[in-house]
Parts: C-alpha cells; structure tokens; sequence
C-alpha cells in the first residue's frame, strides 16, 4: 500500500462517526497518578491553545473520581491561560467537603508548572422538590437543518483560510443552527441564537459521562453570541478571542446522543468582554441545563504610521 492510500485510509477510520465519539470519550478520560491526582491527555488540536471545554470536561471527570454515588449538577471556572495541545494535562482536586447530601469539589488544572483553569463543583444527591421552567422555545427540528459542516463548506469563500478546516472537519459532535448564516453574513443582529446538537454516534450510558460531555459541548457557541450585534464573525472578521470563565448548573438526567436545544443570547458586551448565557433542553421538553460565560472579544486595532 502507498504512504498516500494508507494516509487516506487513516483519514477516512478517522471520520467514522464511532471511531470520532470513542476518540471524544478518550480525551475526556483522565489517568489517576496519585491520590486526587489526575492527568488528561493532549488533543494535538492544530490550534495555539487547548479547547476551553476539553479543559473544562476533563477537570470536571478528576473531579468526578474523587466522588461517589452523586450527580455533579454545578461547576464553576475561570481560565487563566491558555493550553498547550500538544503536553498532557495535570488536575489536582481538593475534596472541600462531603456532606449529609452535597459534595464540594475544587480542582486545578496544571501545564508547564502554572495553573491554566480553577474550577469548583459541587455534587448533589437524588431528592424529590418542587419544579418549574421555561418552556421550550418552538423551533425547526433538527432533521430539517443542515450541519454546521456542510454550511461552512458551501460558504467556504467567506471563511479565513486558517478557521476553513476547523469548521470543516469531521467532528464528534454536530451542530445544526437554527439559523446558519447569521453570523457569517457579516450585519449587526440581535444577540440571539439557537442550535441543536448530538454526539455523532452513540455514548456509552454512563450518566456521569455524559454530563462531562454535556460540560465540553457548553463551551460551544457562547462567544459567538455576543459578537452578533457587531456584525463580527470568529471565522471570518481578525479578533482575539478566549474563554475568562464558565458556570454550568444541570437540572436534570440527560443523553448526548440524542439531540439537545441549546438556546443563546447576550445581554451585554463592552470594555473587551461579552456576557452570553444558554439554556440546553432535551427533545421532550425538559430544561436540563443552563450556561453563562464571559470571554475576551479584543479586535485587533490597526497599525498606524509614525
């Protein structure tokens, strides 16, 4: 076989969407090395930093180690800088408190000697309360929109050269948005946006797996929110962007691997950041997660002459 065709090969066992998934779940996986000591693997992602989420996915896993017979339904982070994709990552986590029914949790995340992502979490046993939520906003179903991949490549000629194969490439978890080209079409909309997303293949059932997925895939789509009444696109527009923190609550059982709704906007953006916030719900209805971030939306300033 040539090194081409056997390149080739590799690629097209790679696209599999089971072979992407089972890659997803190893990356979130993380080795234990010590007593509350944990290490995750390098994505080797062609980019100068670490997904937020990965870092986010797999601290929240360390975490879950370290706990037993209890949901995580809350974590909280801050990043403080960025990854390197191409170096393991070690995770400390401290056991705050385990009490009659909830469990604290506070890990660091740590490269090259520094502390890249604090995160807390807290975990909380089974028990019956009074319930409410917003209703589920009516909305095309995922089977009558396109994939996010298949729209960046029709509109590849509006997309950088370097954010071209990022959005093309096969990916462990698809994205259908509501509304495809509202943010690359470059005018100012309201900071709003909705997109169903799945695993491309089926997850194994474990419950705490899929909320470390549920985790990972949050930070998707939030820093995009908040660039739309701007008329600024990351794929398209020169901008310095990055996570500064994420919160995510769970409100109840949920699978990646069936569609999800996740629901945006941004009630604010100024001095450098913007604030965007979600709401994630299962196909029947139920609200089971909610999401807010702040991030960095720097646009580089142009050079002038002296």
């Amino acid at each position: 076989m040539s090194e081409v065709s056997s390149i080739m090969e590799m690629e097209s066992v790679e696209e599999q969407p089971q072979a992407l998934v089972d890659k997803l779940v190893g990356l979130l996986d993380v080795e234990q090395i010590e007593v509350d000591l944990f290490r995750g693997a390098c994505s080797h992602e062609q980019w100068t930093r670490v997904f937020g989420g990965q870092v986010i996915g797999q601290a929240l896993m360390a975490a879950c180690r370290t706990v037993e017979a209890r949901m995580p339904h809350s974590l909280h982070a801050y990043f403080m800088r960025p990854g390197d994709p191409a170096k393991p990552i070690v995770y400390q986590v401290s056991r705050d408190r385990d009490g009659g029914s909830f469990t604290s949790r506070r890990v660091v995340a740590i490269q090259h000697g520094q502390p890249i992502l604090n995160l807390a979490a807290s975990f909380h046993i089974a028990e019956p309360g009074k319930s409410h939520q917003f209703d589920m906003p009516d909305m095309p179903p995922p089977e009558a929109l396109e994939d996010e991949r298949t729209v960046a490549k029709r509109y590849a000629d509006q997309i950088r050269e370097e954010r071209r194969n990022h959005m093309s490439r096969a990916r462990p978890i698809e994205l259908r948005p509501v509304e495809p080209l509202s943010r690359l079409s470059g005018e100012a909309r309201p900071p709003h946006q909705a997109f169903w997303f799945r695993t491309v293949a089926k997850l194994p059932d474990d419950p705490v797996l899929h909320r470390v997925v549920l985790a990972y895939a949050s930070d998707m789509m939030l820093l995009s929110t908040s660039l739309l009444p701007h008329g600024i696109h990351w794929a398209k527009d020169p901008l310095q962007e990055a996570s500064l923190d994420h919160a995510l609550w769970i409100h109840d059982d949920l699978r990646l691997d069936d569609w999800l709704l996740y629901t945006l906007d941004s009630p604010w953006s100024g001095a450098a950041r913007g604030l965007s916030r979600g709401l994630i719900y299962a196909r029947d209805g139920r609200l089971v997660a909610s999401v807010a971030q702040e991030g960095l939306i720097r646009i580089p300033r142009p050079k002038t002459g002296e």
